[in-house]
C-alpha cells in the first residue's frame, strides 16, 4: 500500500499527543509576571517536547516521501513509534511538574530513548522492506541517529545523579535534529 495512510494516521497522532500537553498547562492563580515563575519548569519541558514532537513529525515527513510503499512490518514498526511518543505527554508533564527531578528527568530521558530506538527501527524496517533497493537512504544520517542514541542513554543514567546536566543533554540531542537533512528535503 502506498504511505498517505499511514502518514495521515501518523498526523492525527502527533497533533493528539500535542493536543495533550498542551491541555496539561495550568493557568496561573495571578495577573502578573510572578504568578508565572512556578510555571516556568513546565513551561521549558512543555516547549522541549513540542519541539521534540516536531522534529520526528517533520523527519516522519520526509520519510515517508522517501518511502515508495509500505507493509505489515513498517506499520508495526510505525505503531511501535507512536506507542512511545505518546508517552512524551506523561513524561513532560512529570518532568515539569517536579521541577526536574531525579526520577522524573530519568523516566523523560527513557521515553526519548526509546522514542529514538523506535525510530531507528521503523527506518531499518523501511530500509529492508524495500525490494527494489531503490529508497535513497544513503541520504540518512545513521552517525546521527547512533550518537543521538548513546546520549541519550548517557543522559537517562545522568538523570539519577545530576538531572540538570542530563536536561541539557536533551536540549543538545534536540538542537541536534532541529535543523532538518538538507538532502533528503531536496530530494523529497
Amino acid at each position: 500500500m502506498t504511505t498517505t495512510r499511514l502518514e495521515a494516521f501518523s498526523d492525527g497522532v502527533l497533533a493528539i499527543i500535542i493536543t495533550i500537553m498542551v491541555l496539561e498547562l495550568k493557568i496561573p492563580e495571578g495577573h502578573d509576571f510572578s504568578s508565572l515563575k512556578p510555571l516556568f519548569p513546565t513551561i521549558i519541558t512543555y516547549v522541549l517536547s513540542f519541539i521534540y514532537i516536531g522534529i520526528y513529525w517533520n523527519n516522519h515527513h520526509h520519510l515517508l516521501h522517501l518511502t515508495k510503499e509500505v507493509n505489515g512490518k513498517i506499520l508495526w514498526a510505525n505503531l511501535h513509534l507512536l506507542f512511545w511518543l505518546s508517552l512524551l505527554p506523561f513524561a513532560t508533564g512529570y518532568m515539569g511538574e517536579n521541577h526536574f527531578e531525579k526520577i522524573p528527568t530519568a523516566i523523560y530521558g527513557f521515553i526519548l530513548l526509546m522514542a529514538s530506538l523506535a525510530w531507528t527501527i521503523l527506518l531499518l524496517t523501511i530500509k529492508y522492506s524495500d525490494k527494489k533497493k531503490s529508497n535513497p537512504f544513503t541520504l540518512l544520517n545513521f552517525k546521527k541517529i547512533i550518537i543521538s542514541n548513546i546520549f541519550y542513554a548517557i543522559a537517562t543514567l545522568i538523570s539519577f545523579f545530576f538531572p540538570l546536566i542530563a536536561g541539557i543533554i536533551y536540549i543538545g540531542i534536540a538542537v541536534l535534529w532541529f535543523i532538518p537533512n538538507k538532502k533528503i528535503e531536496e530530494s523529497s
